[in-house]
């Protein structure tokens, strides 16, 4: 059995919504999470220890970073998974971390995951996979519904079968994003859903600029390419 535990173990999750974000498409859920814990001021409410846990600490703010740590603010809770789970434990570890979840009284869970760009047909920037107790309210009661045969794979396909089989309200916005590179706009557009849907002001300035320079680094890159491509085409 995998062990999973969360300490300090009285970390109080009652009544909380729980977002989470992973290393996926454009890496759009790991950033917009991220990117939500600083502007949001949350502060961190549990550790998440494993036997499962990637052997890695990073220091951010002159403090150890351990792998999995959840933070919080008011009613919102968010998961930080810095470091992805092996993939050959990840069955194993999501459905362990879903049980504990509704077992510590989580009151909704809120998935966010990258869609490849190449797949998207219309204006909306996302798509949305829910489960049949979560109840959608605001701006997702419209939202669009991922199309039929899709896909899912990963952390996010993990927690939603879970969730499905448990009966417990949760959904996964999938925005769109490149396949090929990070995708901070991804992210950003992300982060305004989830401020929209919870209620919260966040700045996505920074999100912004850094798409911006990758968007101009891949521009310079391509430049040179269209000029030596000029006068070159053959015709037969």
């Amino acid at each position: 059995m995998v062990y999973i535990r969360f300490y300090p173990e009285e970390a109080d999750f009652r009544g909380k919504s729980l977002i989470a974000g992973f290393h996926g498409i454009g890496a759009a859920g790991y950033w917009s999470i991220k990117h939500i814990i600083k502007e949001a001021g949350m502060h961190r409410l549990a550790y998440l220890d494993s036997d499962l846990a990637a052997p890695v600490s990073t220091v951010i703010g002159k403090s150890i970073s351990t792998p999995y740590e959840i933070f919080t603010n008011d009613d919102i809770s968010a998961l930080k998974v810095e470091v992805p789970v092996q993939k050959e434990h990840e069955v194993e570890f999501y459905k362990e971390l879903g049980r504990l979840l509704i077992e510590k009284g989580v009151k909704e869970v809120l998935l966010i995951g990258g869609l490849d760009v190449n797949l998207k047909r219309d204006d909306s920037s996302y798509r949305i996979v829910k489960t049949r107790a979560f109840e959608p309210r605001d701006e997702l009661l419209s939202a669009e519904v991922l199309e039929d045969d899709h896909i899912i794979v990963g952390p996010v396909a993990v927690l939603l079968n879970y969730f499905e089989i448990m009966n417990f309200p949760a959904a996964a916005l999938l925005v769109y994003a490149s396949p090929e590179r990070l995708d901070p706009r991804a992210a950003a557009e992300a982060v305004n859903l989830i401020g929209r849907y919870y209620g919260l002001s966040i700045d996505v300035s920074e999100l912004i600029k850094g798409a911006e320079t990758i968007e101009a680094n891949i521009q310079r890159e391509e430049s040179p390419k269209e000029e030596r491509g000029k006068g070159t085409e053959i015709y037969t």
